[in-house]
């Protein structure tokens, strides 16, 4: 536990068998972005980027809200935002901050601006029916330029995008249900465990194809036509790796003997 002396870390990193339960940890701020959140989701990241026992990430804010976006009392004393050590990591420690093992947004409350930005970045998004989203800085004479712009059109429709982008209008739960930018609307009790259930679900399938899987999909849109040579190429190099490995065997082994695989991640 924190003492005065000891300020509570601005994120938080729980190990849940083979998950980690990464929480934005400004309660008091809705979660805001400071440079100390940044610094500790980037480390969080790291973590289950480097830890072979940690297979998928939940990310979620402490208290009432996801994540109020930039902590604008920062900003206005001049002071940065952004990890220390590791600007490169982008808002958030996060949003420039690839790693191939997947991340599932748990959206607890308030995710406007810079919130929508942190869950644009993740894999996956379990959100609660009170959430809202949208990007409203344009009402700020400001632009959302943490990855909004450009990852929303590539996961909604691009007139939809558009209106979310030029109008700065919040969009609810349902309304980014229904156009496909969330998995899963839950009431708000059940967000992180509607979360964890699916983080268990891909935690059980074979770790090296699952991070090959992301690899690949993320890796797509900088192709052109599904027809040409190179993204044919670039699919080769990340599946043969898998299709020898050990895990390779042992889920076709498994399937025949009718018994739950055991991955070992080779």
């Amino acid at each position: 536990m924190a003492t005065p002396d000891e300020p509570a870390p601005a994120a938080t990193l729980e190990r849940i068998d083979d998950i980690a339960l990464i929480t934005l940890n400004r309660p008091r701020a809705m979660n805001a972005v400071n440079s100390a959140l940044a610094a500790d989701v980037g480390a969080a990241l790291e973590t289950l980027k480097d830890d072979p026992g940690l297979r998928v990430g939940v990310l979620t804010g402490a208290g009432k809200a996801f994540s109020a976006g930039a902590d604008l009392k920062e900003l206005a004393a001049g002071r940065s935002i952004f990890a220390p050590e590791h600007p490169e990591w982008g808002f958030a420690g996060l949003v420039q901050h690839f790693i191939d093992k997947p991340l599932i947004a748990a959206v607890n409350g308030f995710a406007l601006g810079g919130g929508t930005e942190i869950m644009l970045a993740c894999d996956l998004a379990v959100v609660s029916e009170t959430a809202q989203f949208g990007l409203p800085e344009v009402k700020r004479g400001l632009a959302a330029a943490a990855g909004g712009l450009f990852r929303l059109p590539r996961q909604i429709p691009l007139k939809l995008a558009l209106e979310v982008a030029l109008t700065g209008e919040p969009i609810s739960a349902e309304t980014a249900a229904r156009w496909g930018l969330v998995n899963r609307v839950v009431a708000p009790e059940q967000v992180l465990g509607t979360a964890l259930e699916l983080a268990r679900t891909i935690a059980a399938n074979a770790p090296l194809s699952v991070r090959a899987s992301k690899r690949i999909v993320h890796r797509a849109a900088a192709y052109g036509s599904d027809w040409d040579e190179e993204i044919w190429s670039m699919n080769l190099t990340e599946v043969v790796p898998v299709l020898t490995s050990k895990d390779a065997k042992e889920g076709p082994r498994a399937f025949a003997e009718k018994r739950k695989p055991e991955w070992s991640g080779e």
